[in-house]
């Protein structure tokens, strides 16, 4: 996982001044679901560092929210005021992606004015188009358009670097494509966690994604990268279900809902553990909603029931694992802590692991929100700004808009 370290362009290669650059942010962020508001400013903050390298520069700011279908799938008008807020600089927001006015706003911007484009996802030819094609992402609209109108393009959104779309790596053979400070360092500090030899190592794997959490954990078990997979969340209701308990029918309902091939995942999770049972540790206790009781998970769940935090028990299980780490790599909350009554869960585990002396590495949007809430996150040695990405990277796989990168920098050759 060294392979990227230095393969690709970074700002240190140019010089910005005066130039019009695109940036790729990734301000993809929880949103509360009863007021609509921005949960957090973590991802906004983690690329301030950039864009305040631009501050002589006409900075263009272009990123995403959720995807069609999903509730908290907006446009990205609010963003831009949380983004002015966090710069403490005027960020002007206009609602299309490409088109007349966004060339006209584009082609008059004064040095150190920034403007930020409506939502990506909005547009099929983002949405719908993930292929590394890039003949085909060249006829795109969006590359067609905003191809006229810069001079460099700074790519920064880490969080997305799994993703093979048209605004992550659509331009990489038309102008530099240049790595953000937030790529350098994620790239930099997960390979501090990769190549680390200190024991024990912990992954502990949560939240709702359970997708990306199996994937990881068989690949964490299988190449011995940690000792021990933790889980909470519906991570946890997996792999529980797929060792046989009897976790209600509200929670079964959510994971088949929620993920299509569900039965190959619970047969992943099965083989995991048959393979590495004595490595993977699940909840002993958790707390009911709407009842609000404790449970012990040995008995069966209520079908009218859901787990929606883990118990004291297994709070204090965890804890005192975290406290004998000497590696930790955390990814989702053990349950629905928004809500307050189901909270103390995240927050024990999370505080424990603010308290490690080992090196931690924290990912994911609600990860950082929930550590964020806490007021731990500058305690966490690294805070992530990814969740699938981070996965991803962590089990080894291509990174497409790092191998986009690379293929810009091979292009253009530095300064």
């Amino acid at each position: 996982m060294e392979g990227y370290d230095g393969q690709f362009l970074t700002m240190d290669d140019y010089e910005f001044d005066g130039r019009r650059v695109y940036v790729r942010l990734d301000i993809n962020s929880p949103i509360n679901p009863i007021t609509g508001e921005i949960i957090g400013s973590s991802r906004f903050r983690s690329h301030v560092e950039t864009v305040n390298l631009l501050r002589h520069s006409k900075v263009v700011l272009v990123g995403h929210q959720s995807r069609p279908g999903k509730e908290d799938f907006t446009s990205l008008r609010q963003h831009a005021m949380e983004m002015q807020r966090v710069l403490g600089r005027r960020v002007q927001f206009i609602d299309e992606l490409f088109g007349e006015r966004v060339s006209r706003e584009v082609l008059s911007m004064s040095d150190g004015d920034i403007i930020m484009l409506e939502n990506t996802r909005f547009y099929s030819e983002e949405a719908n188009l993930d292929t590394e094609d890039i003949e085909v992402m060249e006829r795109t609209h969006i590359v067609q358009n905003l191809s006229k109108l810069f001079d460099y393009y700074v790519i920064d959104a880490f969080p997305a670097i799994h993703r093979a779309q048209t605004s992550l790596v659509g331009f990489r053979r038309i102008r530099p494509n240049v790595a953000g400070r937030l790529i350098q360092r994620e790239v930099s500090m997960l390979d501090r966690f990769l190549r680390s030899r200190d024991r024990p190592k912990y992954a502990i794997l949560a939240g709702a994604k359970i997708d990306d959490s199996i994937k990881v954990a068989r690949s964490f078990l299988r190449s011995g990268l940690v000792d021990r997979v933790i889980t909470g969340g519906v991570v946890a209701n997996a792999f529980l279900w797929a060792a046989g308990r009897h976790i209600g029918k509200k929670n079964m309902e959510f994971i088949k809902k929620n993920n299509k091939n569900y039965e190959e995942l619970l047969e992943t999770c099965r083989s995991l553990l048959r393979d590495y049972g004595d490595r993977i540790v699940m909840p002993v206790d958790g707390v009911l909603s709407p009842s609000g009781k404790r449970h012990i998970l040995t008995e069966p769940v209520p079908d009218d029931q859901i787990l929606a935090d883990i118990g004291v028990d297994t709070i204090v299980q965890y804890s005192e694992m975290v406290a004998s780490a000497r590696g930790i790599f955390m990814n989702g909350p053990m349950g629905m802590y928004e809500i307050e009554e189901y909270s103390a869960g995240t927050f024990e585990v999370f505080r424990a692991v603010a308290s490690s002396d080992g090196i931690t590495v924290a990912g994911g949007g609600h990860t950082l929100s929930a550590l964020e809430k806490l007021g731990a996150i500058n305690r966490i040695t690294h805070a992530s700004t990814g969740g699938g990405a981070l996965i991803s990277y962590l089990s080894g796989e291509k990174m497409p808009v790092l191998e986009a990168l690379k293929e810009s920098r091979a292009i253009f050759k530095g300064r």
